[in-house]
């Protein structure tokens, strides 16, 4: 009876799609963008990347997509914009808005979500120019640091939110044996400028903890040698692209950067061969090849600091032999076979006959 009882009951569970979060740098430069504006404006650039935004949404209803500007100064959100705080609100977390403080263009051929992205990352791309002053422009270190963390923190966010969500729907249906990982998180970098030494410790602690948390960074170069970006894509397992024609940007997002961490696995995406893993010192900031480094924190100077201590731990640094000249040691002459009269040169093999000869 066994054998035909068909009363066994099967666990029937459903595969949700899992989202998708797109998560933009730009570089808004002024300097690098200025040099760049005889082959590709900072306006066309932005008109570029909401075409891409909007096919990364189109892919899926529950892909989500933020913003992040990196100015020379600071790192601004585009979108999700926050909300304008009002005395009334004592609340210390920031609310992120979705929607933009203006009303979206009215257009019945745009689908409302595109036109609210378009209406956010236009008007506070606005507001970010007309906030920037002379005093801004003497300063040429992009914020990629920071506009990184912000994205970073977001994607962490938005994980808690929906894993949080799924949790509670958890306790009404039997949880999956295999659950999927609760949102998928990259990191699309579009840079126009060179990277700057002292961006260097807080960039690589943001690659870090990408790595850790498996959020893949991608860059698009526009312009500039990011040398810092090179690393972060190759450490988190992301894709580094440099332009030769600035021009075809939506070609290079469309082709190479559309495919999210999963859909990766079964394309085969640009690789780059070359990473430039120089790193830059922790006392003047410089990018060295060779330098001192600390045995204990890995800290790294471009010259002996003074009194031989650590910047960053303190530990006495202990140089050795430094500068001394390697012992060479003799190698040991090899003793020559010689060679007998009416021999053939050819060592003794000891068999009791010698090989014959015609």
């Amino acid at each position: 009876m066994d054998a035909v009882d068909v009363s066994e009951h099967y666990e029937v569970t459903t595969a949700e799609e899992t989202p998708s979060l797109l998560s933009i740098v730009i570089d808004t430069n002024p300097r690098a963008w200025a040099a760049l504006d005889n082959v590709l404006s900072i306006s066309k650039a932005i008109a570029n990347i909401l075409v891409f935004v909007n096919a990364h949404l189109a892919f899926s209803n529950v892909n989500q997509v933020a913003i992040v500007a990196a100015h020379v100064n600071r790192a601004v959100w585009l979108y999700p914009t926050p909300p304008q705080t009002s005395p009334k609100d004592t609340s210390d977390d920031v609310h992120m808005n979705d929607v933009s403080s203006e009303s979206p263009r009215n257009s019945a051929n745009k689908y409302p979500q595109f036109a609210q992205i378009e209406t956010a990352v236009l008007g506070s791309m606005q507001k970010l120019m007309s906030e920037t002053t002379e005093q801004d422009l003497e300063a040429t270190t992009t914020q990629l640091s920071g506009a990184l963390t912000l994205a970073l923190c977001h994607i962490n966010k938005a994980s808690q939110a929906l894993s949080g969500a799924s949790s509670s729907l958890a306790e009404v249906a039997q949880p999956s044996a295999n659950a999927a990982p609760p949102m998928k998180g990259r990191i699309l970098v579009v840079s126009v400028s060179d990277s700057e030494p002292t961006q260097y410790i807080p960039t690589m602690n943001a690659v870090f903890a990408a790595a850790h948390a498996q959020v893949a960074i991608d860059t698009l170069s526009l312009s500039g040698n990011p040398t810092f970006l090179q690393q972060a894509c190759f450490n988190t397992n992301g894709i580094f692209l440099a332009a030769a024609n600035p021009k075809g940007l939506l070609t290079y997002l469309m082709f190479g950067l559309i495919a999210d961490t999963e859909a990766r696995q079964s394309l085969i995406t640009p690789t780059h061969d070359t990473v430039d893993f120089r790193a830059a010192c922790f006392c003047h900031g410089k990018v060295v090849d060779r330098g001192f480094i600390c045995s204990i924190c890995l800290s790294i100077f471009c010259e002996l600091p003074e009194n031989a201590e650590c910047l960053t731990c303190g530990t006495k640094l202990a140089m050795g032999n430094y500068g001394a000249k390697p012992a060479i040691v003799p190698r040991k002459k090899k003793k020559k076979k010689r060679i007998m009269n009416g021999g053939s040169g050819r060592e003794e093999t000891g068999s009791a006959t010698g090989t014959p000869l015609r």
